[in-house]
């Protein structure tokens, strides 16, 4: 599985380099969470390998969106054109190029400052008034680990635990240990619940994007943070509870987890890759026992046999749902899916890697 993994990993990554230069990755307009999620992974390639293409990739993009003096082209008021934030830090600690850290203090003001709903959730859209989105905490947490581990400042971290803490009281359904894609304490958008402010369905990518964030935010956590047993407890039960749901047939997941019996509902590759990376990594953390092996084994040659075609040193992977806000039950269901997008991609090199690393 490990030399697999990394042979499917350096071709997921020739694939986009072959299809788009880097500033052309999509959305070209600037800094966002598409190309910041593809370009994690391959940053964590290149740590991996130490390929010095990849790193040149990941640059020549950051390079495209941020001008000389510092100025980036990004939606501030939206959380998902933060995340990647990440990528700056190796590449100032490389290159040492000051628009890199006048970008990094930016966000941090901006993160330091960013609305929040009456218990202190982000919101996820300055236009989208006390929503908590699930995906948020992928946008946001991660980067704020790193604010600390980097500024030394633990208002970052504490508000990272504090937000995956917030998710996981408010959003969580107590029968399936799941947590709903959006909450909305106001209670006064559609598909917001009116007594409890949830959406009602369980979007399998939204819950992949909470299962990484925690591990990603646990790696840079000390074991004497007052959160850290706390966080560790989540995500066990958490990314245990999302196990359950692997289709025993295809070893993936569905776009509405819980659903598996429901014939409208398929079979969704992001967040099977997600699922698959989270419970590697959280098997090498030592999160979760070692008998979830099986599962992750499953999950990946279901994934290579069910999504991804090869087409010489190029490969296609299928399957993948465009990006999707919090809706309703028949708009997940219809929502389209496209072959080699960056959600997918993304998600598939960070499961190479981590597999790569596996210890069978």
């Amino acid at each position: 599985m490990r030399e697999k993994a990394l042979e499917y990993a350096h071709l997921a990554c020739k694939t986009m380099m072959n299809k788009f230069e880097a500033p052309q990755l999509p959305p070209v307009y600037g800094f966002h969470y598409h190309a910041g999620v593809f370009l994690s992974g391959m940053m964590k390639l290149y740590e991996l390998c130490g390929d010095e293409k990849y790193l040149k990739y990941t640059k020549d993009w950051v390079d495209s969106v941020i001008v000389e003096d510092g100025v980036i082209r990004f939606a501030k008021g939206s959380i998902d054109d933060y995340m990647a934030g990440i990528l700056l830090f190796p590449l100032y600690e490389r290159y040492s190029e000051k628009r890199y850290m006048t970008v990094l203090l930016l966000f941090k003001t901006i993160i330091r400052n960013w609305l929040c709903n009456e218990k202190g959730g982000f919101w996820h859209k300055e236009w989208y008034p006390d929503q908590m989105w699930l995906d948020g905490l992928y946008m946001a947490g991660p980067l704020q680990a790193m604010f600390t581990q980097y500024f030394n400042e633990p208002y970052f971290l504490d508000n990272a635990a504090k937000q995956a803490i917030l998710m996981y009281e408010n959003m969580q359904d107590k029968n399936t240990k799941l947590l709903y894609h959006g909450w909305d304490c106001s209670r006064v958008v559609g598909w917001a619940d009116k007594e409890t402010g949830l959406s009602k369905e369980f979007w399998g990518r939204a819950l992949g994007w909470y299962v990484v964030a925690m591990l990603d935010i646990l790696e840079l956590m000390p074991k004497t943070h007052p959160e850290y047993e706390k966080l560790i407890a989540i995500e066990k039960e958490v990314l245990e509870a999302v196990l359950t749901y692997q289709c025993p047939k295809s070893g993936m997941w569905y776009q509405l987890v819980d659903k598996v019996a429901d014939p409208k509902n398929w079979i969704e590759t992001s967040c099977s890759c997600l699922f698959v990376y989270a419970a590697a990594k959280a098997i090498r953390m030592n999160i979760i026992d070692r008998k979830h092996m099986e599962t992750v084994k499953r999950g990946f040659e279901g994934i290579l046999s069910h999504s991804v075609k090869k087409e010489g040193d190029n490969i296609i992977l299928g399957g993948t749902c465009i990006g999707t806000s919090v809706c309703e039950y028949e708009e997940y269901i219809t929502r389209p899916t496209s072959d080699n997008d960056l959600h997918g991609m993304g998600a598939f090199l960070l499961m190479c890697v981590e597999l790569a690393k596996t210890k069978e």
